[in-house]
């Protein structure tokens, strides 16, 4: 498997990642008023359930995430800290989106070159560089009983991010020059697309009728 980062700091950047991802998870739970379990279990969704999803279609069985122990515990830490902690959590929620963002960039990354070193081709190693990403948090909406986040046009853009991150990623394959800069390029580029849209409230362009007004109501 094409190694971006010596094992050590790859684990790391994958720990931290899916701590954020999972504190993300946790929150939500809370403002839906759910008990220890659920907040652990939105945790561990919101955290892993991208990696999951991808392992399983690419054959890559079982999921590093039951294959790891410690990135299957992780979650369950932030989902403990979330618990004890959410007042204080959610009073740097900012920063949390920040590294969110990070998280996204980082797994954009991570899951296209997987995609491709299962012998996918660049469309398909795009499209779960993109699920590996944000497809945990639409796992934690759908379980929360929420229009997921991504596909809501009064949310800053998310997915189209880490769309872009992979895209690049894939051509960068193609051309022969993924290297541990080059990728770490092309995370910083979906990094800075999330956080430009958290800042200046990007959204993506809705449809219009003939007539020029929205196809929804504002």
């Amino acid at each position: 498997m094409t190694s971006l980062f010596s094992p050590d700091v790859q684990q790391t950047l994958d720990l931290i990642g899916i701590f954020v991802f999972a504190l993300s998870g946790g929150l939500l739970a809370v403002r839906k008023n759910m008990d220890i379990f659920g907040i652990c279990v939105l945790a561990e969704a919101t955290a892993l359930g991208g990696g999951v999803m991808r392992d399983l279609l690419i054959g890559a069985t079982p999921p590093a995430a039951f294959s790891n122990l410690g990135y299957f515990l992780t979650p369950l830490a932030a989902g403990v800290v979330v618990f004890f902690l959410h007042p204080e959590v959610e009073r740097i929620n900012r920063l949390v989106q920040i590294l969110d963002a990070l998280g996204l960039g980082l797994f954009c990354v991570t899951g296209t070159v997987k995609a491709h070193d299962y012998g996918l081709g660049s469309v398909a190693s795009v499209a779960l560089g993109m699920l590996t990403a944000a497809g945990g948090g639409v796992v934690r909406d759908l379980l929360a009983m929420e229009p997921p986040s991504l596909l809501r046009w009064d949310r800053e853009i998310y997915a189209v991010p880490a769309l872009v991150g992979s895209t690049l990623v894939a051509v960068l394959i193609a051309a022969g020059h993924l290297t541990t800069l080059t990728a770490s390029s092309a995370a910083l580029l979906a990094f800075v697309l999330r956080v430009c849209a958290l800042r200046y409230g990007w959204r993506a362009p809705r449809a219009w009728h003939r007539n020029g007004s929205r196809t929804s109501e504002e």
